[in-house]
């Protein structure tokens, strides 16, 4: 009971935290959102007009406490540049983000996982540092690199893949792995050095005694005792894709959280970009919540823990 009371306070201060910091910085930050609305129709009567409007004109306290209290109702406020309420904005792209992050976490884990056992299985051989070298290149590419690659391989030379986003599963693949190829490497290595550490083990040992093969063993124990951390990672990736994917929305084209987010920005649109970033700290929050849980569930040496 105890700890659940925990998560959900600390989902609480995540969140008020979150809303002060994005509140304070987008009014310390030079611009003035009402200029930037009317473009080159400014004058001061009209400046003054739309300042009211907005409610630009109140103390900081004032709009802070207002906002929070339309979070509290479920009110994230009306966006400046589109006119519509920002709950709704996000509602309509959430499902896009969804997709594309539910696509690339199965391309990470499958292809990690994978990349992981193949390279304990032929330990210091060539399939060993090809993965190695592949989960390497994961970390180390940022993502936005590979998204240009994978587009003038798969569209301009091969024309397999559409160059963006068109609203079919098809045309998710290449942002898909894009977004996890960096997770994918990661898992790569964390799945590897887990099952090397395993395949140390006695038990390890004992299973070989009794005529077990090396690559039976690695599959049906070894990899089952390394699972443990390696699922707590692809869960906090999930949410971090789910918050995160705002270079690879922007360059295939996908309407969803990060191109959302980007809009806001270039027009200084205040409540869609707090609203933005308010649910990816949800997601985040929750993403760390549910790693905890997993653990628990797999791990009952962590159930009495305090």
């Amino acid at each position: 009971m105890w700890e659940g009371v925990k998560k959900v306070i600390y989902v609480i201060t995540v969140l008020l935290g979150v809303m002060i910091l994005i509140f304070l910085m987008l009014r310390i930050i030079p611009g003035d959102t009402a200029s930037v609305l009317l473009n080159d129709h400014v004058n001061q009567e009209a400046l003054a007009r739309m300042t009211e409007n907005l409610g630009l004109d109140k103390p900081l306290p004032v709009q802070f406490f207002r906002y929070l209290t339309g979070v509290l109702r479920g009110d994230l406020g009306q966006s400046f540049y589109y006119n519509r309420p920002v709950l709704s904005l996000i509602a309509e792209a959430f499902p896009n983000t969804l997709l594309l992050s539910v696509m690339a976490a199965l391309f990470a884990w499958v292809f990690g996982i994978l990349a992981g056992v193949i390279s304990v299985l032929h330990n210091r051989r060539f399939p060993d540092y090809l993965f190695s070298g592949l989960s390497l290149l994961g970390i180390s590419v940022p993502v936005f690199m590979t998204a240009l690659f994978l587009q003038y391989i798969f569209y301009f030379r091969l024309s397999l893949f559409p160059q963006n986003y068109n609203g079919s599963v098809y045309s998710m693949i290449l942002p898909a792995v894009a977004l996890g190829w960096n997770s994918a490497g990661s898992i790569g290595r964390l799945t590897r050095s887990n099952l090397m550490e395993q395949m140390q083990a006695p038990y390890i040992d004992t299973a070989k005694a009794k005529g077990m093969t090396a690559k039976r063993a690695v599959l049906t124990h070894g990899l089952k005792n390394a699972m443990l951390p390696i699922i707590t990672m692809m869960a906090i990736q999930f949410s971090g894709m789910l918050s995160g994917a705002v270079i690879t929305e922007s360059i295939f084209g996908i309407s969803g959280i990060g191109k959302l987010a980007i809009t806001a920005v270039q027009t200084r649109d205040m409540p869609l970009l707090q609203g933005t970033v308010l649910f990816a700290a949800l997601l985040v929050a929750v993403g760390n919540i549910a790693a905890d849980v997993i653990n628990r569930v797999l791990d009952p040496r962590l159930k009495n823990t305090k």
